[in-house]
């Protein structure tokens, strides 16, 4: 299991919609399970990935927690700015 996050300039809402276009249907597959205003749950493939946001004064803060997705989650993170 890994956890790791990261700050964003993204708005919460801009990087839960990220989230679901990097690992959802459209993009690794992983079938949304869950999703709130500030949180969205992926499983899928033996694991899954938990992306949580927290509103910040000029962004967000993202957590990302994967099991069997480390590597992707890596990348998603990578990707955001």
């Amino acid at each position: 299991m890994l956890k790791i996050g990261k700050d964003s300039k993204l708005k919460p809402d801009e990087a839960i919609k990220k989230a679901i276009e990097f690992f959802g249907p459209k993009g690794y597959g992983l079938e949304l399970t869950e999703e709130g205003d500030y949180y969205v749950t992926f499983t899928g493939g033996g694991g899954g990935v938990q992306v949580s946001v927290t509103p910040g004064k000029k962004g967000s803060s993202i957590d990302v927690e994967s099991v069997e997705w480390d590597y992707q989650a890596k990348q998603f993170l990578e990707k955001i700015k």
